[in-house]
């Protein structure tokens, strides 16, 4: 009883301590954007509902910065207009910080069930962990919506996919409905030939935008037709913030990128995204699909500010699971860790920001491409996890593991044989 009231009394003091430790990280670190996209988003739904504006017109002052998402996120954000500011920056945070922790409790619980930790003390880490990641603090010092995206999606591929609930493919598809990029996710599921989740997807996409559309014909039309491909509106390719491989291109030659070069760059990044996922999925491994495919995105999407980078948050986790799936001393263990760590701390450490000025010869190019690095390195090298049952829960037989059972075996009570060893590839 002691020695339990002891650990507990040293674990709460450990993160107490590591909060501390990270506020004063981010004392000097986090750079303070005063929320400015979300006063892009509140100045804006301001400007339509209150003003009499059309909200695709409305341009942040003394900025080039105006409300880019479909009609449909407009809709949902529309209680904002009538938020006083403090509220909606209240709304925001709180928003972001609980589907941050619900998320990280997805991905944590198999690594927490396996190694044996303390589930709150574990969570509690991991919430410090994440708020001094660079893309996270960018998120939240932004009024960013990724987190609220990452987390639609996650619903569809951690928990109903796995699950084969008839409704997988709506968190996709209203999330491809605020915003256009996590489209992607669609491709996977088609890739991976889950066609009845893909028509989910899809059809929830176009049923949010009809909806949208038949509220705000006017601002539908003016999206679709003029403000979709206003790309001046999102701010410099060549700006280090651009962690894509349009961004590398653009930074080669800022006058003059080449188009084709972009284009050859995304075909075979598409490729191997392609045969990795459908590895992933025929393994039932779907949680590295969601990191294979966020990755995927920020590289093939035109413009991937760093604060998109939130995607690759899955795959430092997993990247933890996999290692502490490996053998205890062996090398394995130690690469997947230090890849964790190296990758984690560069996404924590603004290094890109270094060649901000000046991102000229060999230096610049491998110095100010940092975070595209990485993400091509979860496409090319990120383990995807096999388990094998002999026989066992419908979910196993089916080759789909659930995501509460640590390295699929079936939840208490329930008996059956162990395949064999899990193994990656």
């Amino acid at each position: 009883m002691a020695q339990g009231a002891r650990r507990t009394t040293g674990q709460v003091v450990g993160v107490l301590l590591l909060a501390v430790g990270v506020a004063a990280f981010l004392s000097v670190a986090a750079v303070r954007h005063g929320f400015f996209d979300l006063q892009v988003y509140y100045g804006a739904l301001t400007w339509w509902v209150h003003d009499g504006g059309e909200i695709y017109d409305y341009l942040r002052p003394f900025t080039q910065y105006g409300f880019t998402y479909p009609p449909f996120a407009a809709l949902v954000m529309l209680p904002m207009a009538y938020l006083p500011w403090v509220a909606a920056i209240v709304v925001s945070v709180t928003a972001t910080v609980v589907v941050t922790a619900v998320l990280l409790w997805w991905l944590l619980d198999p690594i927490v069930r396996r190694a044996g930790w303390t589930p709150w003390f574990t969570l509690a880490v991991a919430l410090c962990l994440a708020a001094a990641f660079e893309p996270m603090r960018e998120t939240v010092n932004f009024g960013q919506v990724n987190m609220l995206l990452l987390f639609l999606v996650a619903v569809d591929l951690l928990r109903l996919l796995p699950a084969g609930n008839r409704w997988a493919g709506i968190g996709i598809g209203l999330a491809t409905a605020i915003k256009l990029t996590p489209g992607i996710f669609i491709v996977y599921l088609l890739v991976t030939r889950r066609w009845r989740a893909a028509l989910t997807a899809m059809a929830t996409t176009a049923g949010a935008s009809l909806l949208a559309a038949a509220l705000f014909p006017d601002a539908s039309r003016e999206f679709w037709t003029e403000a979709l491909w206003n790309t001046g509106r999102v701010g410099e390719l060549a700006f280090v913030s651009n962690q894509s491989l349009r961004g590398v291109v653009a930074r080669l030659n800022p006058e003059h990128p080449s188009t084709l070069a972009w284009l050859v760059l995304v075909l075979g990044t598409l490729a191997l995204w392609a045969w990795r996922s459908r590895l992933a999925a025929a393994a039932g491994d779907e949680a590295t699909g969601l990191a294979l495919t966020g990755a995927l995105m920020c590289l093939v999407s035109p413009v991937t500010w760093v604060h998109h980078l939130v995607w690759l948050l899955p795959a430092l986790i997993l990247l933890v699971e996999n290692a502490v799936r490996a053998p205890a001393g062996g090398r394995r263990r130690r690469l997947l860790l230090v890849a964790a760590i190296v990758g984690y701390g560069l996404l924590c450490s603004r290094i890109v920001w270094a060649w901000e000025k000046d991102f000229t010869g060999v230096d610049g190019f491998l110095g100010s491409n940092t975070y595209v690095w990485i993400s091509l390195a979860v496409v090319a090298f990120l383990p995807v996890r096999r388990w094998a049952a002999r026989d066992g829960s419908a979910a196993e037989a089916s080759g789909v593991p659930q995501l509460d059972q640590a390295d699929g075996r079936a939840p208490a009570g329930q008996r059956h044989r162990i395949g064999r060893p899990l193994t990656v590839r």
